[in-house]
């Protein structure tokens, strides 16, 4: 008994041909709702999953709520119609706690999730919740409109999405934008690393570190973002607008 001839077009949407197409599709999408959202400037939380309002690193959980809490209240007082929108990777853990913290204080929430095998769950305090199948059109969308990025403790997933950052400030592929680690505790051994091993052995310039700063308490994160654009705006300049539309 033979097998039944199948139509090589029933697999298409499956196949590498059609890989563009899907690609496409993942930048155009989230591009339009955020236009139809109108929304300009996000301030991006990254963080662990793992990370909940119990467990023995809760601390982070509450201040990434309480950070994006303030930031969303202070954001009220910008002039015109222009607001911070706290975006996440609309998981659970610090994700949770950002898109938590915004809700609690009456803002806007993005969670831009992806599916994976094991620990992405959509959060439920996104009322803006975009999918991804690829890790670099969510990247994108990260970098597209961020205005600021928030960095809590996490994993593999943190590291990829933090280097991203840097990488693109560094090269002057994006524009600079405040880089604020929180949790000294946790990150100082990185820092140490990149000062004593990796600038010291030339593989980075002594000033790239300076990309990041470390601060804990969330009002003074929150002061620290709105100092950096207190006497250069909120618009991108020309120049900025013409390296965000390259990403």
């Amino acid at each position: 008994m033979t097998d039944a001839v199948r139509d090589p077009g029933d697999d298409f949407f499956d196949s590498d041909e059609a890989r563009p197409l899907r690609i496409l599709t993942e930048y155009l999408q989230p591009l339009h709702r955020f236009r139809q959202e109108r929304v300009h400037d996000t301030v991006v939380f990254f963080g662990s999953a793992r990370i909940g309002p119990d467990g023995p690193m809760r601390r982070y959980y509450q201040d990434a709520r309480e950070l994006a809490r303030v930031l969303t209240e202070w954001s009220k007082t910008l002039p015109g119609n222009r607001r911070f929108v706290v975006c996440s990777g609309g998981g659970s853990g610090i994700m949770e706690a950002a898109n938590r913290g915004a809700l609690d204080a009456g803002g806007r929430t993005i969670g831009l999730n992806i599916g994976l095998p094991n620990e992405q769950t959509s959060n439920q305090y996104q009322d803006i919740e975009i999918n991804f199948r690829y890790f670099f059109a969510r990247k994108m969308m990260f970098v597209r409109f961020a205005s600021a990025y928030v960095v809590l403790p996490g994993g593999y997933g943190t590291l990829d999405e933090l280097s991203e950052c840097l990488t693109l400030v560094q090269t002057g592929k994006s524009r600079r934008i405040p880089i604020i680690l929180v949790g000294r505790a946790y990150w100082q051994g990185l820092l140490d690393w990149l000062s004593d091993t990796v600038a010291a052995e030339g593989m980075i310039g002594e000033h790239d570190i300076d990309l990041m700063r470390v601060i804990d308490d969330p009002d003074a994160v929150v002061e620290a973002i709105f100092s950096f654009y207190e006497n250069r705006g909120f618009q991108p300049s020309r120049d900025e607008r013409e390296k965000l539309l390259n990403l």
